[in-house]
């Protein structure tokens, strides 16, 4: 079982299941026993209603400009909500997975 939870989301979960990969392995490699996962941007509301709950849901840069809508979900349901920046995005999963450590509930 994971200790933690991270969930993205995208438009249609193409690029973000890449870098879901991506973090699962950096993760993997660093010894940490989480969980990483994505979905479209439509499945918001059943990834905050499931159980386990994530620990952090990232959203992709494609749908920044959905961040306060599902901040504000994120928020009802105990989650917090962070953009992942596009500048680590494609490249740099160790940095995505260190910045959702500071935000992790």
């Amino acid at each position: 079982m994971a200790d933690k939870v991270i969930a993205l989301v995208c438009s249609a979960a193409m690029s973000s299941s890449l870098v879901a990969q991506k973090m699962q392995k950096a993760a993997d490699a660093a010894g940490k026993k989480y969980q990483v996962y994505s979905k479209s941007i439509a499945d918001v509301d059943s990834i905050l209603a499931s159980t386990p709950k994530p620990n952090i849901l990232l959203v992709s840069p494609q749908v920044k400009y959905l961040l306060n809508d599902i901040a504000k979900k994120g928020a009802a349901a105990g989650v917090p909500v962070d953009v992942i920046a596009p500048q680590n995005y494609a490249m740099y999963p160790d940095r995505i997975i260190a910045e959702a450590e500071k935000k992790m509930s």
